[in-house]
């Protein structure tokens, strides 16, 4: 049996692939200075295509080196970390390995992982939710979405309704639709929140039907924030989004 790659294996091979004018960009655009939504965060400069060649060439990792991954303060290794774990995640969701008890295990890791503050930035989010919760929650009571919408944390909030991509996909926008008017009604004006919200409202219309998604701004265009409303409305018709638009402003 060959061994498997221990946490200072991926940091070492991600290390050897690392950039610092990358990182020096990555630390900008992910928005680590003081009082900003990342404040903190490291980055060493290896990119999301970078980081997947990496994982997928030391092999599946233990999630007990996953979890060392997810707990380095360095950006890229948490995200190794979370690639590392849809790929497991995959290998347990295989039509004929099908592991129902490792799948619940995987997920209920992920879950203690972004509540511990772990995923806790935007590309990490969107590179995982849909993948392990989405995918666990699919053919289950969703009521733990519901949970961390309701949470003030902004990771928490997009979590929730990155897992409902999972459920878009496979032509199911209801819990999207519902997640989408709660956290319309909390009032949450941050950005990555609206654009999360808006994001799942324009993918209900591309994959799903185009009518669930006028029938949600037909009820709810008039209070919906400037950029969750851009984003919803962004492939639809250009008179049709001004008129959204207007709603808005009337």
């Amino acid at each position: 049996m060959l061994e498997q790659a221990t946490a200072a294996d991926v940091v070492s091979a991600l290390a050897a692939v690392a950039d610092a004018s990358d990182a020096a960009f990555l630390q900008r655009y992910f928005k680590t200075g003081p009082g900003e939504y990342a404040a903190g965060d490291v980055f060493i400069g290896v990119r999301l295509p970078a980081v997947r060649a990496v994982v997928k060439r030391l092999g599946p990792l233990p999630l007990e080196t996953i979890g060392e991954l997810l707990a380095s303060p360095v950006h890229e290794h948490r995200l190794a970390g979370l690639v590392a774990l849809n790929t497991a995640y995959a290998r347990a969701s295989a039509p004929r390995a099908r592991d129902d008890g490792e799948r619940e295990r995987l997920a209920a890791f992920y879950l203690a992982a972004v509540r511990a503050g772990r995923v806790d930035n935007w590309d990490l989010v969107d590179a995982s939710a849909e993948f392990v919760l989405g995918e666990y929650l699919f053919d289950r009571p969703r009521f733990i979405l519901f949970e961390l919408a309701d949470s003030p944390d902004l990771w928490w909030r997009r979590v929730a309704m990155l897992s409902t991509f999972a459920f878009i996909k496979r032509g199911d926008a209801s819990t999207t639709l519902e997640l989408a008017e709660r956290l319309l009604d909390t009032g949450d004006r941050r950005d990555l929140t609206q654009k999360a919200v808006g994001w799942m409202l324009r993918e209900v219309g591309k994959r799903v039907e185009r009518r669930l998604l006028i029938e949600f701004l037909d009820a709810h265009a008039q209070r919906m924030p400037a950029v969750m409303l851009s984003y919803a409305t962004e492939h639809l018709a250009p008179e049709a989004r001004a008129e959204y638009r207007a709603r808005r402003r009337s």
